[in-house]
């Protein structure tokens, strides 16, 4: 039977790896609930500096000793059961809480909880939905799985009834949540380390979908077959969104402008809801807005402020970020680490202003790489010259059967320009060996690839750090 975080209130509540995203939004909100909270991770970053800020420690390193005292401790499915803090937990009987479990709890009874899926867009979705809210005059509580301003960071405690996050498929980890709506962005193949193959997947995202009682809804990208064929077999009314004339909700009188970005007329059901003109570019970020009109709609939102909203958003953290222009080079970082996600912030690269476009990439987890191999091939076909760094193993030892080195002759094959650059230091120094004024440096990864732009903009003549 899984703990309860509210048998605990009031008590002490002790997260390993505090820094993440995620844990650290999630301690934030303990706190902001009346918990104690202390934590720890493996480094100093960002993250344990802002949760130390707001009056929570935060040890840097794992031991045993640091539980004492806890009531119960909230841990990710990265973490080893043999970690040295939750062995120590459970031979002192403390109780210990999944974090996607933790989540499903803090969403129960929500009047209105989105539940925000897909294989790729999660983050921006949930950013845009949580700025529309809040522009609308709505009190949501926020959980996003990266950082957005206009929230002063990843979390919100709000008293509205309404509860807005990420639904991640990892490990299955969505399958804890109470949504009332269930957003699908797209079904594709990822995390197959924890997955059969891509019906695996669908099945997932099925069982998904089921958790939404008869009286809510489910919101789908209806050009992508198994996102719809998940959402139309659902038990509840569902509202598909995209360009086909099958969907419910269509942008019609779509133009993109000279930095690609959209204006649309959004029509469900052959009703006008408004006009929308983005703030940020492509065509994901069009589908991903109809999403959150999709959801306003449901909610009865105004969509006047609705598009206020849309029209001002310019994206979370670490989501095609500038993050300097260093030397006249402009530095930005993407967290996308599969082929779709990573294709479309190079796409993003080329409408910007720029000479040569320099890709930087950290693959991530061996898995990942390895069944995705083929595709990664193809990804950066756009890209001027790419730089491959080390793999990021994050939650998995290394196999010795696959490694950055593998990937270089066959893209190379395909006529770009590919060198490894195994550590950041040696990727730092062959973009400044070879970069030019005027050109374009974006780095992919959801590891920790973001310390290279730190670097870049420490060591440089950088002219300001403001996102584009």
């Amino acid at each position: 039977m899984t703990e309860n975080i509210f048998d605990h209130r009031g008590g002490r509540i002790y997260f390993v790896g505090a820094g993440g995203c995620s844990m650290s939004g999630l301690a934030l909100l303990l706190k902001q609930e009346g918990f104690q909270v202390s934590g720890s991770d493996r480094t100093r970053s960002h993250k344990t500096e802002l949760l130390e800020r707001q009056g929570i420690p935060v040890a840097i390193g794992h031991d045993a000793k640091n539980v004492h005292g806890a009531d119960a401790i909230v841990y990710t499915a990265a973490v080893s059961p043999e970690n040295p803090e939750r062995a120590e937990a459970r031979a002192l009987g403390i109780p210990e809480i999944e974090r996607c479990d933790l989540i499903g709890q803090l969403m129960l009874g929500s009047r209105f909880a989105v539940g925000v899926s897909g294989t790729h867009g999660k983050t921006t979705t949930t950013a845009m939905l949580a700025q529309v809210f809040l522009e609308a005059g709505a009190d949501p509580t926020i959980h996003i799985g990266g950082e957005l301003d206009f929230i002063g960071g990843s979390t919100r405690l709000g008293q509205g009834g309404d509860f807005l996050c990420e639904a991640c498929e990892f490990n299955r980890s969505f399958l804890h949540f109470h949504p009332t709506v269930a957003i699908i962005l797209n079904i594709d193949e990822d995390h197959l380390d924890c997955y059969r193959d891509i019906d695996d997947i669908e099945s997932a995202f099925a069982q998904y979908a089921a958790l939404v009682p008869d009286d809510g809804w489910v919101i789908a990208w209806g050009d992508d077959e198994r996102a719809r064929r998940v959402a139309e077999n659902a038990a509840c009314p569902c509202i598909p969104y995209g360009l086909g004339a099958h969907n419910r909700l269509r942008p019609e009188h779509l133009r993109y402008d000279e930095a690609g970005r959209a204006e649309f007329d959004a029509v469900l059901d052959g009703r006008t809801l408004g006009h929308f003109h983005l703030a940020v570019a492509t065509e994901a970020n069009m589908l991903d807005a109809l999403a959150v009109i999709a959801t306003a709609a449901v909610r009865g939102l105004p969509m006047d402020a609705v598009s206020r909203a849309l029209a001002s958003f310019q994206g979370a953290h670490r989501r095609f970020e500038r993050t300097s222009v260093t030397d006249g080079v402009s530095v930005y970082t993407d967290y996308g680490h599969n082929p779709a996600e990573i294709k479309n912030a190079i796409k993003l690269a080329t409408l910007q202003p720029h000479g040569k476009i320099w890709s930087v990439w950290q693959p991530h987890t061996y898995s990942r790489t390895k069944k995705l191999f083929d595709s990664f091939i193809s990804t950066f076909d756009q890209a001027d010259v790419l730089l491959i760094t080390d793999i990021c193993g994050a939650r998995e030892t290394d196999p010795g059967d696959i490694s950055s080195q593998m990937l270089v002759e066959p893209i190379r094959a395909r006529g770009v320009e590919v060198h490894l650059t195994p550590t950041f230091d040696d990727a730092e120094a062959y973009l400044r060996g070879h970069w030019q004024k005027g050109d374009l440096v974006i780095t992919h990864g959801c590891g920790d690839i973001d310390l290279l732009n730190e670097q870049i903009a420490l060591h440089g003549d950088t002219e300001d750090m403001r996102r584009a």
